[in-house]
């Protein structure tokens, strides 16, 4: 039976206009853009390891690729700015005795990597700041404590010289660096939860829950100071290999795949995991699914391994928690994926995301940056909030005492303060206090014996400033290049790479000078404060 048509009704049409099916977002029109071949990494030898794992380590220094080596595990650490081909005796990295499974930056030290191989060690290496000229051998550190080869390595997001290493002997152990020892064969935890390989591991914000993904199907919320399970999901109809914290929205997600093998996501609350709250099936590829989540602009990216797209979600706190956004398209499939930290972005380009493709089949490392288009040339601050710094927050004592901090936040604005951790300013100096003036002669100090005080006082603070500086440390640069240990620049590209060094310098120091004229302005309003209190008595 038909139901009778009639006229609309002109308050149900007003009504739909006002709710619109489309979302308002800031980031509807997010778009990839790929870097063009000079910005490329060109004959790099990436690894044909079928490992699942990025293969890939990014900070605003360097980029490490793990890469073929006879007789061993090696791989590369290349300047970020070094793009273009690369030189097939290029230096590398090669103290393992197996094959290199996983490398992480350490967050809080530009110089320093973790690596993890097939031989069942943890090697912490030292960067040098100076351009390699040899093959690096020897580590900073050995962790020898894993029965099997280790798989996964995870550096703690707030305390310093935490590290978590997780291999095919089912466990996960808690590495203290804050040691003087060459070689540690204790680690200071053991999380013996699993009964199977682990596959993922992700912290929240504060570092004090640790989730895991496992081979067993299983996904737990571990308490890793207590070494206990809060939570542990044995969906049957989602099978995860990767598992991650979504910020502060206290949700997971996961990503793998479905009771018909096709590849799926699932969102998870991370006080009940039970029963997943959304479940999305992608295709019915086989490549893994790697996720990576950006808390400021809660922005979901998946990228699958073996095709070369890169799906992006937004995701709310509430329903319909994922909002489909975008797909940036390429037939350059990629084998591990890297990722820049927001200190390394181009925020006048309005780059909110970076990923470094490894493409095997082209020996060939392509930078994309995820862009918001935006017409003004300006800093925009909606896209950019307070985000992450490269300090932590508290030593690994604490940490492992029971302290709970968030991170550190900066922000990216130009000029609003260092956001790079190798460059070392002068310590402040207290402000300069007012007299006592109760203590002076008849209750009261004549103003020019009060501003020769004052002199003397800023003259003394700037001879301890200057005397804690080194000699040469205005002649160092920023991004850690020693002019006196780097070598002359031998080819246009090198002179390119110097070149832009001294501007990033040049621009550093022009911010540690208007930071000086804040603190002249500090130091003069106090002392007219001081004359007017002054007067009054």
């Amino acid at each position: 039976m038909c139901t009778p048509c009639g006229p609309p009704d002109p308050e149900a049409s007003s009504e739909m206009s006002w709710h619109p099916q489309y979302r308002s977002s800031k980031f509807r029109h997010v778009y990839g853009k790929a870097a063009s071949k000079e910005k490329c990494y060109d004959c790099v030898p990436i690894t044909h390891s079928v490992h699942d794992n990025h293969f890939c380590a990014v900070n605003p220094h360097f980029i490490a690729v793990v890469t073929e080596c006879a007789g061993g595990g090696a791989f590369l650490v290349i300047p970020i700015h070094q793009t273009g081909k690369l030189d097939p005796h290029y230096p590398r990295i090669c103290g393992h005795k197996g094959n290199v499974l996983d490398i992480k930056w350490n967050p809080f030290n530009d110089f320093v990597i973790a690596s993890c191989s097939e031989d069942a060690t943890v090697k912490i290496w030292d960067i040098p700041k100076h351009l390699l000229t040899k093959n690096i051998t020897t580590p900073k550190k050995e962790l020898l404590g894993h029965a099997r080869r280790v798989g996964l390595i995870e550096w703690h997001p707030t305390a310093n010289n935490i590290l978590f290493s997780s291999g095919h002997d089912y466990k996960i152990m808690i590495w203290n660096l804050d040691t003087r020892e060459d070689v540690l064969s204790n680690p200071v935890k053991i999380l013996d939860a699993h009964k199977d390989v682990v596959l993922s591991m992700s912290f929240n914000t504060d570092g004090s829950l640790l989730a895991t993904a496992c081979r067993d199907k299983k996904i737990r919320l571990i308490d890793p100071r207590a070494r206990t399970v809060l939570q542990e999901a044995s969906y049957k109809a989602h099978r995860a290999n990767k598992v991650l914290f979504l910020g502060n929205m206290k949700k997971l997600l996961s990503t793998g795949t479905s009771r018909w093998n096709n590849r799926q996501i699932a969102l998870w609350d991370q006080n009940d995991l039970s029963v997943p709250l959304l479940e999305e099936d992608l295709d019915g590829s086989s490549g893994l699914l790697f996720p990576f989540y950006d808390s400021d602009t809660n922005m979901l990216y998946i990228v699958g391994k073996g095709d070369g797209n890169i799906r992006y979600y937004e995701i709310s706190p509430e329903k319909p928690y994922l909002s489909y956004l975008m797909e940036y398209r390429s037939h350059l499939p990629q084998k591990g994926i890297g990722m820049m930290p927001k200190r390394g972005l181009e925020v006048s380009a309005c780059e909110i995301f970076r990923f470094y493709k490894l493409i095997p089949t082209k020996s060939l490392i392509e930078p994309v940056s995820m862009i918001v288009p935006r017409r003004s040339e300006s800093y925009q601050e909606d896209i950019y909030p307070l985000t992450t710094g490269c300090q932590p927050s508290m030593t690994a004592q604490e940490w492992l005492n029971g302290v709970n901090k968030g991170p550190l936040l900066v922000s990216l604005k130009p000029g609003s303060g260092p956001v790079n951790s190798l460059l070392q300013l002068p310590e402040s100096e207290p402000p300069v206090k007012s007299p006592d003036l109760n203590k002076s002669q008849g209750g009261r100090m004549p103003p020019e014996e009060m501003q020769k005080k004052s002199e003397i006082k800023d003259s003394r603070n700037l001879l301890k400033a200057e005397e804690r500086l080194p000699k040469n440390e205005h002649m160092r640069l920023s991004n850690g290049f020693d002019v006196f240990e780097c070598p002359p620049p031998k080819t246009e590209n090198e002179l390119l790479q110097m070149f832009y060094r001294q501007q990033e310098e040049i621009r550093r120091l022009r911010e540690l000078l208007n930071q000086r004229d804040v603190k002249i302005k500090q130091l003069e309003l106090e002392l007219r404060n001081v004359y007017t209190d002054t007067g009054r008595y």
